[in-house]
């Protein structure tokens, strides 16, 4: 096994301080612990789970707001790839590093609540967190 897989670490454990929920990967603590030694497709399985989470919060909470615009974003190089929730997540990252309002992109929050790219982001972060505890606690907490 490589030493230079990929992993979902962020560099923000909380599992370190008792989280059974990273804050910053979302994997739970016994993911974390035991990575090395899942083989791919467990990691594989995980990964999915992290993406398709991550992709269910952006699609409900970040919209299309300016189609042209959006459009143009979209066209640069360093979305090609991308689409659906990944896209939507790639570009609301790029905004909030370049400290640039969604507008820019063409985007905003579904509800309307922000219009920057960095208050999005902790939005989604902390939605993908709950959404991650509550799975983890429905699936892998023993109940008192």
């Amino acid at each position: 096994m490589p030493l230079n897989k990929r992993t979902p670490c962020v560099g923000i454990c909380s599992t370190t301080y008792g989280d059974l929920v990273c804050r910053g990967c979302k994997r739970f603590a016994h993911e974390i612990v035991q990575w090395n030694s899942y083989d791919d497709a467990q990691q594989e399985q995980i990964w999915q789970r992290l993406t398709r989470l991550r992709d269910e919060v952006v699609i409900q909470r970040v919209v299309v707001s300016e189609a042209a615009r959006f459009a143009e974003v979209r066209a640069g190089e360093a979305f090609a790839e991308l689409d659906g929730g990944a896209l939507l997540y790639a570009v609301t990252r790029h905004l909030s590093a370049a400290d640039a309002p969604l507008a820019d992109a063409g985007l905003a929050a579904a509800d309307g609540s922000v219009a920057d790219a960095l208050s999005l982001l902790k939005l989604l972060d902390g939605e993908i967190y709950d959404r991650s505890k509550a799975h983890y606690e429905r699936n892998f907490k023993v109940p008192a």
